[in-house]
């Protein structure tokens, strides 16, 4: 099948394109940075979602959003207005089977950067709009909304000890997934996944299930 994955240069959303291409799919990247995949089935182009030229790609089987933005005062018109450009431009094709969008547990508590937290439950309530209208063409729309995952764009806390000890005393399983993993639940939801919809999916480690009971 024919993969489209935005924000495909490091992260989760390298890890998926590494994982579609293992399993013998066509890949497309969108992406500001240059990638480092090399592959002869592996195609990249880079550009900004939120106001860079989507370049015109046909017969996109599935959708990945992926890209996106943290504390930056653009998290908005990136990770929710990009997101919507890039779908809008590329899920409504006659041959589309599936849409994921990588969201956020902060969509879900609300507990990180104002913007960032509204961008990705912003996201969830697109995506079950999306499913609305992919239906008629028998596809999926669903989103994933990891907690914390082992990126570079959570460095500067995986890096300080003090506050990694912290995030893990509020983990129920005191650690943080692999991008790899999360490519994994790109890759059922999307591929082996044929009747689950307009569904968000969280996993974070039991974050947001720890509760501190004191008698």
């Amino acid at each position: 099948m024919k993969v489209l994955i935005s924000g495909s240069s490091s992260g989760i959303g390298r890890a998926a394109a590494l994982k579609f291409l293992s399993a013998g799919h066509e890949v497309t990247g969108l992406d500001i940075k240059e990638s480092t995949i090399e592959s002869d089935r592996y195609t990249h182009y880079i550009t900004d979602i939120s106001c860079g030229m989507l370049p015109d790609i046909g017969d996109v089987n599935i959708l990945v959003n992926n890209a996106g933005v943290q504390d930056t005062g653009r998290d908005i018109d990136v990770n929710l207005k990009g997101t919507i450009r890039v779908t809008e431009k590329y899920a409504f094709q006659g041959g589309i089977k599936s849409v994921l969008f990588v969201a956020s547990a902060s969509a879900h508590n609300g507990s990180e950067f104002p913007e960032y937290a509204a961008s990705k439950g912003g996201m969830i309530s697109y995506m079950k709009n999306v499913a609305l209208r992919v239906a008629e063409c028998g596809a999926t729309s669903n989103s994933l909304s990891p907690g914390g995952v082992l990126t570079e764009l959570n460095a500067r806390v995986i890096d300080d000890r003090e506050k990694w000890n912290k995030i893990m005393e509020q983990t129920l399983l005191p650690k943080w997934a692999e991008p790899e993993e999360i490519a994994e639940w790109i890759y059922f939801v999307t591929v082996i996944n044929k009747s689950m919809t307009a569904q968000d999916i969280l996993i974070d480690n039991g974050e947001i299930a720890k509760a501190q009971f004191v008698w």
